[in-house]
């Protein structure tokens, strides 16, 4: 990069209102990079010639190899608009679903996006994700209509044609916004009708509007009719569309043709401005501008003015190849065209040559996005809240110091004085050759003097060396020889000397080592103050809590200062800061607010992404949306088992390069890759064996994740014949069987209604099990309301520690949301008051299976206290009335989460099931130190006997600590009470992994395995939604391929004005590897399936169902064509875990005939 543009741009960065910060977001192959490229030409990095063909922000080999983007990266670029001259932060990032992660690290950085739509495929599922996640992150979108020239050379529609399919395009587009901005009025409408609600409650007034029948009435549309959403949706008149074609290299806005048609015609360009998009065509005649152009059959002004020129132009150029026609029109823009390109036997590039000049495309992007996008300075203070709060806490609960630190992000303000504020949304590995400190200097002018002197003076002295040499030959006295030497010696030494120089000149090779070693980089912004090189700041993690480190911290204490330990808080140094401009890095000393930069020396306290600041009392951020799920899993592991540490070592280093992927080590040993789909493991493969670990690795076939389920009993079974009561005869008979041959013990019961009891080994307690399926909307309901149910287990936690946690209105009106809506969808005798008694859900706290409290007379505290405490924070303090938990109710819980966490079928995660303890009984016997029970609030309640002894008085080892803490007889103060009562909870809780506690956590999780398995078993299998754009001839081919993979479609429609069918189909995740190659082999490149994680679904065949009949033998048998998949996938996992699997090893036990046998 040029010396004057780096400083140009390091003057520009100081000038905050000038600054865009904006990503390019797309479908997949829409032309994100290509547009890039433009933008980038259009500041003389690369030549326009190459723009489009080079994918110059693509720097990775495989990237360029594939065609795809995988990794977002940013640029710095430059641009004038009059006198003001901007500096545009542009992040290019990817379209595939697989690294949907990359495109939420560069949305979290910016202020804006420019979104692309393929004129031709229209809004496809990632362009809907990507307006999604900039809806989400509060930044604002304007919109590039791509790929215009393919109307023309491909779909070959008149300039009428495609005016109409331009307008349902744009109609597309605006529905999905409008789709994101209805859900938003409409909830703050909620929000505002229950405060007004509560406050005519106070007022004594009525709680709500009636109708004539004295009904309820909500008029939900009131809301959006108010609300002014003019600014949300895309329309050209606006000014925040441009129409492109960015391989040709043109683009515009209908404002450029405004402009030049207002001189011409005479016209306000005003006027034209609100016209030329929109139902309005030219009177000739009059002069004047008319509405009723599609009623009238007139052609729009659109066509007219904009499109007509275009579409002649195409056509004397590709179609006809006019040169007479072409040259008119060419002196008629006013452009120039060399007369290589007017030669050039392909069209393309003469009509870029035009083209570009015309209507070059980064002209009319750049200008747009510095007139529309917002610069820095415009952040607004509720996406400054939103990044504030963590979780479910509310910015009004945030501590005082905190709250005032809004202001600083608000005025983005680089002075001294200005808190530093930075977030990190990524880390990214940079080879250390790359690094601006390794690169080859430029040599200056009078370095280049320099060394042009000493290589004349070094040839000159080995000249006069040579000359000496053949004297001293020629020479035929001794003496002169000896003479000469000396002379001789001396230019030796004068040349060592030069040389010495030269090496001290020369710019040395770094060494080997150095060369392969991976740096890390961190893709950050800064949101408040001015960020130095060396300059100290505080890394909070993600679970840093401001309010506590206010309590820690002495008051005014700075980053430099030694202080004591903080939870999440580190202090580090930013070592070097740089300027990212593609493939390339520049060194800078000082970074203001509202720029893009990337930070190095971070690696040992950055993980992920993290939030540096040189206050404490800054709150993390929020953590980033990620729209794809990690889920294709594959076990690795090095070819030579001495290499396991670089193994290790390369797997860290790529969880930390990689936002999306995971790196798991498993309960067997192995190292676990987790990824969102088939390319991205490919790419961290590849960059595992490449570039992180270096060494030769071995991967397994992909880990294929299933969940275990039960259903109702079915009323037929595999061959359509009715089952009756056939089922429940068959427990019985089974439980019969197994009693019979002793596999069931003493210690077991089940009953013939499904109901298992089991003792534990020290017959002290008894449990008794029933298993129930949940409904499908309810499984649904706990997975979508996982992130919800965590918070109100955390909200629990803290209320049974006797904390106060501050929850903000809006999640306990959606806990309470989700509590009605388990109560609408739990209907029926058999859920009766279930929502009340529910115990936990699992596995690991917020899983989709529930635990019931059925047991006579135990009342617990309800999962749902939360709600009972109200949202009014100052009410929050006021203490509850104790809730009492028995003792060891921890044990049925833990017994619970491992039974739902590995399933009896192949101890994969159960879903979907309801567990209800319908018995549990403590013998007396148990020994008393194991009754004392935590009661809310940190009170201990003595469940025994009345006027049983106090539990200070049993001889163990708790009496003498009790007796040391009453310090004598006498009155016990309340201090003593409040310590002896602390005292005891300790006590208590250090029992708790006692023998009877760890014997009914067993017995618990046996006796839900048992009760699973008295019910119909079936397994869950992952399913992808596939969507793929096919032209009509490939068809069959592609459902042949999706009929073969167990797929199934849901429908299928063809996209109007195209020969393009969209089909959308649903696929196992088992099935899926290979198969887009497949697809791609078979329709000879023509589809593409974009692959997407969308639900789980029940595997209708029994794994467990043998066949009887001989009709059933034909169908199902061991030699039968169609196997039974469930039991297929159920093997396979239990095979992969080393679990017993019940198979023939010989099929054939004959002794096998050889061919010279036979003769």
């Amino acid at each position: 990069m040029g010396l004057t543009s780096l400083e140009k741009i390091i003057t520009l960065q100081r000038n905050a209102a000038n600054i865009r910060n904006l990503c390019i977001l797309a479908h997949v192959d829409h032309g994100k990079t290509t547009l890039a490229d433009c933008l980038v030409a259009s500041n003389g990095i690369i030549s326009s010639r190459l723009a489009g063909k080079l994918r110059y922000l693509d720097s990775r080999e495989d990237e360029q190899l594939r065609g795809i983007t995988m990794k977002s990266s940013a640029i710095s670029l430059h641009y004038a608009v009059g006198e003001k001259v901007y500096l545009l932060n542009l992040i290019d990032s990817p379209g595939h679903v697989d690294f949907s992660s990359e495109v939420s690290t560069a949305v979290r950085l910016c202020d804006g996006a420019v979104v692309i739509v393929d004129v031709v495929e229209g809004v496809c599922p990632q362009t809907q994700a990507v307006l999604r996640q900039a809806w989400l992150e509060n930044i604002r979108p304007v919109l590039v209509i791509n790929k215009m020239d393919r109307l023309i050379v491909e779909l070959k529609l008149s300039a009428q044609e495609a005016h109409l399919h331009l307008q349902k395009i744009l109609e597309q587009v605006n529905a999905v916004t409008g789709t994101l901005f209805t859900s938003k009025v409409l909830e703050e409408r909620a929000e505002k009708e229950e405060r007004a609600e509560k406050k005519r409650e106070k007022e004594g007034e009525a709680s709500a509007a009636t109708g004539p029948g004295g009904e309820q009435v909500y008029d939900w549309s009131a809301g959006l009719e108010d609300t002014d959403d003019s600014h949300l949706y895309f329309s050209p008149e606006q000014g925040n569309v441009v129409f492109a074609s960015a391989i040709d290299g043109w683009g515009f806005r209908i404002q450029q043709f405004a402009q030049l048609y207002s001189q011409r015609m005479g016209i306000r360009a005003e006027v034209l401005l609100k016209t030329l998009w929109g139902d309005f065509y030219l009177n000739a005649k009059a002069k004047r501008i008319m509405k009723g152009a599609q009623a009238k059959g007139k052609k729009p002004l659109f066509v007219q003015l904009v499109l007509d020129n275009i579409w002649t132009l195409y056509d004397a150029v590709i179609t006809q190849r006019d040169k007479e026609k072409v040259e008119k029109m060419v002196s008629s823009l006013g452009v120039k065209v060399t007369s290589r390109d007017s030669h050039h036997s392909d069209p393309k590039v003469l009509l870029s040559a035009i083209c570009s000049q015309w209507l070059p495309v980064s002209q009319a992007v750049l200008t747009m996005v510095c007139e529309k996008l917002p610069s820095p300075l415009d952040i607004t203070s509720e996406r400054v809240e939103k990044l504030m709060c963590v979780g479910a806490r509310l910015f009004d609960s945030l501590p005082e110091e905190t709250q005032q630190l809004r202001s600083a992000f608000l005025q983005c303000s680089s002075q001294a004085e200005a808190p530093v504020i930075v977030f990190v949304s990524k880390m990214f590995a940079v080879d250390s050759k790359s690094m601006p400190q390794n690169k080859q200097r430029p040599l200056t002018q009078e370095e280049i003097a320099q060394r042009r002197e000493l290589a004349r003076q070094r040839h000159a002295d080995r000249m006069a060396a040579n000359r000496q040499a053949e004297s001293q030959d020629a020479g035929s006295q001794s003496g002169s020889s000896t003479q000469s030497a000396l002379p001789t010696g001396d230019k030796t030494t004068d040349s060592e000397c030069v040389t010495g120089q030269m090496d001290g000149l020369t710019v040395r090779e770094p060494k080997s080592e150095d060369e392969s070693k991976e740096e890390f980089v961190a893709f950050a912004r800064v949101y408040s103050g001015e960020l130095r090189r060396g300059q100290k700041v505080f890394v909070l993690g993600p679970k840093y809590d401001p309010a506590q480190a206010l309590c820690m911290l002495p008051e005014g204490c700075s980053v430099n200062d030694s202080l004591p330990r903080v939870p999440h808080l580190s202090v580090c140094s930013a070592e070097n800061l740089y300027l990212l401009m593609g493939r390339e890095l520049e060194d800078l000393d000082r970074v203001p607010a509202g720029n893009i930069l990337g930070i190095g020396g971070l690696e040992d306290y950055v993980l992920k992404s993290a939030t540096l600041s040189t206050s404490p009392v800054c709150p993390p951020f929020t953590s980033l949306n990620f729209e794809a799920t990690p889920i294709v899993r594959v076990a690795i592991e090095p070819k030579h088992a001495s290499e396991m540490p670089k193994l290790v070592r390369g797997m860290r280093l790529l969880n930390q390069a990689d936002p999306c992927a995971e790196v798991l080590i498993q309960e067997t040993g192995e190292h676990v890759l987790v990824t969102a789909g088939e390319v991205h493991l490919q790419r961290c493969l590849d960059d595992l064996r490449d570039r992180f670990a270096k060494i030769e690795i071995s991967a397994s076939k992909p880990i294929i994740p299933f969940r275990e389920t039960v259903v109702r009993p079915p009323k037929v079974d595999m061959v359509n014949e009715e089952l009756g009561r056939q089922q429940k005869v068959a427990i019985i008979h089974q439980v019969k069987e197994e009693a019979s041959q002793g596999r069931l013990s003493d210690t077991l019961h089940l009953d013939a209604t499904g109901l298992v009891s089991i003792t534990t080994p020290n017959g002290l307690a008894l449990v008794g099990v029933r298993v129930l399926p949940l409904p499908e909307e309810v499984t649904r309901l706990l997975e979508g309301s996982s992130e919800l149910v965590r918070t109100l287990e955390q909200v629990n936690l803290s209320l049974r520690e006797g904390r106060t946690l501050q929850v903000s209105p809006r999640t306990l009106e959606a806990i309470a949301g989700l509590k009605a809506q388990l109560a609408s969808l739990l209907l029926g005798w058999k859920w009766r008051d279930a929502v009340e008694r529910i115990w936990a859900f699992g596995p690991r706290r917020y899983g989709p299976n529930i635990l019931l409290n059925s047991v006579d007379g135990y009342q617990r505290p309800s999962v749902w206290q939360c709600l009972d405490r109200g949202p009014d924070p100052v009410a929050e303090s006021v203490p509850q009335a104790p809730a009492v938990l028995r003792d060891f109710d921890n044990s049925i819980v833990s017994g619970f989460q491992l039974a739902t966490l590995s399933g009896p079928m192949c101890e994969e995660p159960l879903m979907g099931v309801c567990f209800s303890v319908e018995r549990w009984d403590v013998s007396p016997s148990v020994p008393m130190q194991h009754q004392d029970s935590l009661v809310e609030g940190g009170a201990v309640e003595q469940l025994g006997e009345p006027g049983g002894e106090d539990v200070g008085h049993s001889p163990t080892a708790v009496e003498t600590e009790e007796e040391g803490g009453l310090g004598g007889g006498g009155a016990t103060t309340a201090t003593e009470a409040e310590g002896q009562s602390k005292r005891r909870v300790e006590a208590g809780s250090a029992y708790c992994y006692g023998p009877v506690s760890g014997q009914l956590i067993a017995a618990m999780k046996e006796a839900c395995r048992r009760a699973f398995q008295a019910k119909p078993q079936r397994l869950m299998a992952a399913m992808y939604t596939c969507e793929i754009a096919a032209t009509a001839e490939v068809l069959g081919r592609v459902y042949g391929v999706l009929g073969k993979r167990e797929g199934r479609v849901l429908h299928e429609e063809m996209k109007e004005g195209t020969d393009m069918f969209v089909i959308k189909a649903v696929l196992p995740v088992a099935e899926s590897f290979g198969f887009a190659d497949e697809i791609r082999k078979r329709t000879s490149g023509l589809a593409s399936p974009q692959l997407v994680f969308s639900h789980w679904e029940v595997i209708s065949s029994d794994p467990y169902w043998v066949p009887t009949t001989e009709e059933e033998y034909l169908h199902f048998g061991e030699k039968a064509d169609s196997a039974n998949q469930a039991l297929k996938y159920m093997n396979a996992v239990r095979r992969r875990k080393g679990l017993y699997v019940e198979e023939k090893i010989v099929e054939h036990a004959e002794k096998q005939r050889t061919l010279s046998k036979n003769k």
